[in-house]
This record gives structure tokens, C-alpha cells and sequence, in this order.
């Protein structure tokens, strides 16, 4: 057993144990154009890495959840993927799998890049949020790159004026994900819109994630985090199985296949020598190592697995 693993027993007295007055609890997506700090800002609420967080638009591949538990609340977040143009089967797959998640919650958390200013692509998602009928909440993220706290004022007018004579946000607020500027405020103001209800799952829980989720997404996060602009979106991994040893409690096996497109590509990830691979891999095991608790043996391969963005048959094999 990991240190992520949970107790089946444990969990279920957690669930049981009595809870406040007036206690709240709901789901929230987290709802943004590429890129505005989606992942980041669960990660900090959190207080755990549940997602992976890399310079590249178009990261988050999956709806993670993390989950935040207090005495008087618990909020579970969904990070959700960008909306972007679908120019492959993958990116319709994941613009359906957003919209799929706008219906099935309590709150909208829609992020907006304070320092880059509201845009297309803002003013489209506000549109597209105004006839869902969930409450929304517009976040006005990265404040701590606006400098002066006398630009804060036009972006935040900029952001109260996105939905139009359709509709308005419950609540603007202004933070920094990145330092935690004003995190606790905003999640005071998520808990005042959640309903009235007791946990959704454990208070010891922060994600629901698998282990091989993660693990295969870390691996995909060191790998994109040296890579040019147009190949991470070709990169996809999958790990079958995280298996102790038999001879070690404290040892766990991962094999990581990483899957890329052409031929070309096998070899810029590899690198010279074996450089890229193995640079990636030893730092995803890093992480691996902190976040399971246990040693971690990983081994990394590459297969290509020719336009599987486009292809049915190959997204379903890799979990799209």
C-alpha cells in the first residue's frame, strides 16, 4: 500500500462522524480559457499537486478532482480543460467532456488572466456559461503580475461587463494563484454559494484521481516542460499499473509507455542519448516519491501510435 492509498474502514467512519449546523458542501468547476492557471489554483487550494501545471495551453487533458475539506465546508473541484477550437477528435472530446461538467455541478468558478486582459476567448466562454443556469463565479487571476493595485480597477470593470444584458456573475474576485493572495476570501465566498449538505467523501481525500492517473500525467509533465510548442500536444502516456515488489514494502514498480505520433517525434523525445527520457523520468519518479510516500522504480518507453488524436479506436485505448 502507498501513502495515497486509503482505508476503506477509515473512510467510512470519517463520513459518519458528525458534522456542524448549517454545514455546506457542493461540486465546482473550474471553467477558463488555456492557460489562465486553472491547475494551479486547485493545486493551491488544495495544498497538494493533483494536477499538472506546465507553460503549455491545452495541459489539463482530464476532469480532476480535488477536494478541499474544512470544519463548516467541503468543496470538490473539477479541473476542467480548456474549451479551444476543435481541430482534432481529442480537443471535441474534451470540449464535451467541459460542457458535460458545467451541467452536473453546484457553482462555476470561470478564470480569467487578470495580467493578459479579458479577450475573445473570455467573452466566448461567458456566452457559452450565461444559458447553462449554474450560479458563476468570474475569478480575475494573476494580480500579483498587474504591479500597480491601481490596474486591478479596469480589469475587474472589464470582467463584470463579460456577460452582457444575458446575465451577471454572483461574485467577482480578484486573486493570485500562484502566491495565494486573497485564496482564503475566495473560497469563503465558494462555501456562501454551496448548498446546505453533509461531505461528499472523505475529509482525508484530496483527489480521486488513480495513482496511475497520476503517475502517467507527471511523466507527461516533465516531458512537456522541455518540448517545443507543437509537441506536447502529440504526447500522450499511459501507465497499466503502479505493482509493490515482492521483496520490498517500501518499493513500487511503474511502467510508463509514452505515445507519440511519427517517428520523428520517438526521437525528439528520447533525445541524444536517451537525454530527454531519462531527464523527464527522473524527475517524475521525484515527485512520484514525494507524493506516494514509497520509493518508486520507473521505466519509460516510447511507442508511436500514428494521428491518434484523430483516431477512435487509439483515444479510447489511451483514455480519451
Amino acid at each position: 500500500m502507498t501513502g495515497r492509498e486509503l482505508d476503506l474502514e477509515a473512510i467510512l467512519a470519517d463520513l459518519s462522524e458528525p458534522l456542524p449546523e448549517g454545514h455546506r458542501s457542493g461540486l465546482v468547476a473550474l471553467v477558463g480559457r488555456p492557460n489562465v492557471g486553472k491547475s494551479t489554483l486547485l493545486n493551491r487550494l488544495v495544498g497538494e499537486k493533483v494536477a499538472i501545471v506546465t507553460p503549455v495551453p491545452g495541459t489539463t487533458r482530464n476532469a480532476i478532482r480535488g477536494v478541499v475539506t474544512r470544519e463548516d465546508a467541503q468543496v470538490v473541484f473539477l479541473d476542467t480543460p480548456g474549451l479551444a477550437k476543435p481541430k482534432t477528435l481529442l480537443a471535441k472530446r474534451l470540449n464535451a467532456l467541459v460542457r458535460d461538467a458545467w451541467s452536473a455541478v453546484d457553482l462555476i468558478v470561470l478564470l480569467i488572466d487578470a495580467a493578459d486582459g479579458v479577450g475573445a476567448g473570455d467573452r466566448f466562454l461567458a456566452r457559452e456559461l450565461v444559458g447553462v443556469g449554474t450560479p458563476v463565479i468570474a475569478v480575475a487571476n494573476k494580480i500579483d503580475l498587474l504591479g500597480a493595485p491601481a490596474k486591478m480597477l479596469p480589469v475587474l470593470e472589464a470582467v463584470a461587463a463579460l456577460p452582457g444584458e444575458g446575465g451577471a456573475f454572483a461574485e467577482i474576485v480578484p486573486l493570485s494563484a500562484a502566491t495565494g493572495d486573497n485564496i482564503d476570501r475566495f473560497l469563503d465566498v465558494l462555501v456562501s454559494h454551496l448548498p446546505e449538505g453533509p461531505r461528499l467523501v472523505s475529509g482525508s481525500q484530496v483527489s480521486d484521481q488513480p495513482e496511475a492517473q497520476l503517475a502517467a500525467e507527471l511523466v507527461r509533465e516533465q516531458l512537456m516542460a522541455g518540448m517545443s510548442d507543437e509537441l506536447p500536444h502529440s504526447i500522450a502516456v499511459t501507465v497499466d499499473g503502479i505493482e509493490p515488489d515482492p521483496d520490498r514494502e517500501d518499493l513500487v514498480h511503474i511502467d510508463a509507455i509514452v505515445h507519440v505520433e511519427r517517428d520523428s517525434q520517438k526521437g525528439i523525445v528520447i533525445g541524444h542519448k536517451g537525454a530527454n527520457l531519462k531527464a523527464a523520468g527522473t524527475a517524475a519518479r521525484e515527485e512520484l516519491e514525494a507524493l506516494l510516500g514509497v520509493r518508486v522504480h520507473l521505466t519509460t518507453h516510447v511507442r508511436v501510435a500514428p494521428s491518434w488524436q484523430r483516431d477512435p479506436r487509439q483515444l479510447g485505448r489511451l483514455g480519451y
